[in-house]
């Protein structure tokens, strides 16, 4: 940036340029496993049992195209539903060994000449936490003006 301080647009757009650079790996990575992009986020995502408010949450996406995507990833035997533990009303979304198998390779794949792999693992936990941050910032702001 040849600057001493990066403005605020400056930070937003090279945010912007690494998230199409992320969002192109994540979708060469769904191409090389025969799955969707969108399959790739939420097995990303499925590490526990959970419902589908809860993927739709790590996902950032709506509830109602969470339950589109459980439903493809059920129909290929990737994931069940199940009676939520503690909620007999609710449904909890959980791999099968199927599902296992698949998000260990989607996981792989990603770390897989990932665009993060020119950080070394200091400069990524730093970003994380930046990220992080600025994300429950945002959070809290959004929650005051609701």
């Amino acid at each position: 940036m040849g600057k001493e301080c990066a403005s605020q647009d400056d930070v937003a757009g090279l945010t912007a340029q690494l998230a199409q650079l992320l969002d192109a790996h994540s979708r060469a990575v769904a191409e090389r496993l025969g799955i969707t992009a969108a399959q790739v986020v939420a097995l990303r995502e499925l590490d526990a049992p959970m419902t589908l408010r809860e993927l739709a949450g790590r996902m950032a996406c709506e509830p109602s195209n969470a339950t589109y995507i459980a439903d493809r990833m059920e129909a290929q035997s990737l994931i069940r539903r199940e009676p939520h533990p503690s909620d007999r009303r609710s449904k909890q979304v959980v791999l099968t060994e199927a599902g296992e198998r698949c998000r260990a390779n989607v996981l792989a794949a990603l770390q897989d000449r990932s665009p993060l792999d020119v950080l070394d693992g200091d400069e990524q936990e730093q970003l994380a936490r930046l990220l992080m941050k600025a994300v429950s910032a945002e959070h809290q702001v959004g929650s005051r003006r609701s």
